[in-house]
C-alpha cells in the first residue's frame, strides 16, 4: 500500500485532447472551442447530481426529524433523540459501508476535495451514505462525496464517449461544475481550480487552462440558481467604512479561529488512529455516532447538520445567544466535525468550519460589541476555513460573500497574512494512508 494518496489531478489545457493540443498550427480558440459544449453538459449535470441528492437527504431529514419523532410524541430535538437519532445513523451507515462495493470510498480522512476518479460502481453506496450522513445529522457537508462522485462518473462516461480525451480534462470539468453548484457561482470553483493549477505548472495561459472548467461551473452555477435559489449572505448588518481599529481586531479575530481551527487539525490523527484501532466499521462508526450524539445534545439542535442552514438562524439573531453559549457552539461544532471526520462518515468539513467561524465571531461581537458583527464573522471564518482547508482564495471568498459586500475585503486580505504565516507548513486535516497528516 502506497504511503502517501494520490495529489490533486493536473489540469490540463482545456482542450479535447492531449493529441490535438500538439498539432502544430492549432490555435488556443481551435482548442478552447471543441470544449464548449462538454463542459456545460458537465456543469449540468454535476448540479443536477448535487440537487437531488440534496432533496433526497432533506425528505429523509425531515421523517427523522419531524415525522418520526412527532408520531412518538418525542421531541424533534430533545437530547434523548438526539443521541438515538445519531447513533442509529452511526450503525446504519456502518453497516452500509461493510456491505456495499468497494466500501463508499476510501478512507474519508485520506481524501480531499478534488481527487483521482474512483471505480464507477462506488458511486452508489457512496452516494447512498452521504444522504444519511446529511439527513442524520452528522457535522459533515456534501462537497466532497458529491464531487467524488461526479468526478467518477464524468471520467466514465467522458472516456467511454470520446475515447481519444484525458481523464483530467474530465476531472478538472467535473470538479468546476460541483463546486460552481455547491457555492453558487463559478468564481468559487475558478478560485479553487486557480490554486491547483499553480502547484501543478502546464503549458498555456491560465485562462486558456480554466476555459473549460469556468464553462463547467458557471452551467453548475446557473443550474442551481435556477432551480434552488442558493445563497450564503446571512444579512448581517452591512460593513461599510473601515477604521483603523478594526484592523487589530480583524487580525485578533482571524488568528482565534485559526487557533481552534488548527486544534482539531492536530487532534485529527490521533482521533482517527482511535476509531482506526476498531479495526471495523460498523463500531467505529455506531461509536462516532454516539459520541456525535452526546455533542449535539450538548451543545444544541444548532450543532447539528452541515451548518449552512443553522448560521442563517444565528445571524437573524445575534443578540439572542450570550457570548458563552456562542463558544460552546463553536467548540461543540469543532469536536464534532473532528469526529465525523475520523470515524469513517462520508462527507466534507468545508460547511461545517463555516459554522464555526460564524458562532466564534458572533462570541467575539458578543464580547466586543464595539466589532462590527460583519467583520467579527467574516475574520473568525477566514481563520478557521485557513486553518483547515489551506485553500487562500476559498476562504477568503466564502468569508466575503457571508457579508455581500465588498468593503470587508481589504481588512480580510490584512487578518490573511498573519494567519497564514500561523498555519502554513503546519499539519493538514488530511492524511495519508499511513495515518500521518499531510504537510
Amino acid at each position: 500500500m502506497a504511503a502517501d494518496p494520490p495529489p490533486p489531478a493536473e489540469i490540463p489545457p482545456a482542450g479535447p485532447s492531449s493529441a490535438a493540443t500538439a498539432r502544430a498550427g492549432t490555435t488556443p480558440v481551435h482548442r478552447l472551442l471543441p470544449v464548449i459544449v462538454p463542459a456545460l453538459a458537465v456543469g449540468v449535470a454535476s448540479a443536477l447530481v448535487l440537487l437531488g441528492i440534496s432533496l433526497l437527504a432533506e425528505k429523509l431529514q425531515d421523517v427523522l426529524w419531524g415525522t418520526v419523532p412527532d408520531a412518538l410524541s418525542i421531541g424533534r430535538h430533545s437530547s434523548l433523540w438526539t443521541i438515538v437519532v445519531l447513533t442509529a445513523c452511526g450503525l446504519v451507515v456502518g453497516l452500509l459501508v461493510r456491505m456495499v462495493r468497494g466500501h463508499a470510498d476510501p478512507d474519508p480522512a485520506t481524501t480531499g476535495l478534488v481527487d483521482p476518479p474512483l471505480a464507477p460502481g462506488v458511486v452508489p453506496g457512496l452516494l447512498l451514505v452521504t444522504v444519511l450522513t446529511l439527513a442524520g445529522g452528522i457535522s459533515l457537508g456534501p462537497e466532497n462525496p458529491i464531487t467524488a462522485a461526479n468526478i467518477a462518473l464524468t471520467c466514465w462516461l467522458g472516456r467511454r464517449f470520446a475515447p481519444g480525451t484525458t481523464a483530467e480534462l474530465w476531472i478538472s470539468l467535473a470538479a468546476a461544475g460541483t463546486i460552481g453548484a455547491l457555492f453558487g457561482t463559478p468564481v468559487a470553483a475558478a478560485l479553487i481550480l486557480s490554486e491547483t493549477l499553480a502547484s501543478h505548472p502546464g503549458p498555456g495561459a491560465l485562462w486558456d487552462r480554466l476555459f473549460g472548467p469556468l464553462a463547467a461551473g458557471t452551467a453548475g452555477a446557473l443550474t442551481m440558481t435556477l432551480l434552488a435559489h442558493p445563497s450564503f449572505d446571512l444579512s448581517l448588518p452591512p460593513y461599510t467604512h473601515p477604521h483603523w481599529g478594526d484592523l487589530l481586531s480583524s487580525v485578533v479575530i482571524a488568528l482565534a479561529g485559526a487557533v481552534l481551527g488548527l486544534t482539531a487539525v492536530y487532534a485529527f490523527p490521533y482521533a482517527h488512529r482511535f476509531f482506526r484501532a476498531l479495526k471495523h466499521p460498523v463500531p467505529a462508526l455506531a461509536l462516532g455516532g454516539l459520541l456525535l450524539g452526546l455533542l449535539g445534545a450538548l451543545g444544541g439542535h444548532l450543532t447539528l447538520f452541515k451548518g449552512l442552514d443553522e448560521v442563517r438562524v444565528l445571524a437573524a439573531d445575534p443578540s439572542g445567544w450570550s457570548a458563552g453559549q456562542f463558544a460552546v457552539m463553536a467548540v461543540v461544532k469543532t469536536a464534532a466535525l473532528l469526529i465525523a471526520a475520523t470515524c469513517g462518515f462520508r462527507g466534507g468539513r468545508i460547511f461545517p468550519a463555516v459554522f464555526v467561524g460564524v458562532a466564534l465571531g458572533l462570541c467575539a461581537h458578543a464580547l466586543f460589541p464595539s466589532v462590527p458583527v460583519a467583520l467579527a464573522v467574516t475574520c473568525a471564518v477566514l481563520g478557521v476555513l485557513l486553518a483547515i482547508t489551506r485553500q487562500g482564495w476559498l476562504s477568503l471568498f466564502t468569508a466575503a460573500v457571508l457579508v455581500g459586500g465588498a468593503a470587508v475585503l481589504p481588512i480580510l486580505c490584512i487578518a490573511s497574512l498573519p494567519v497564514w504565516l500561523l498555519v502554513t507548513g503546519r499539519p493538514q486535516m488530511q492524511l495519508h494512508e499511513d495515518g500521518t497528516p499531510l504537510r
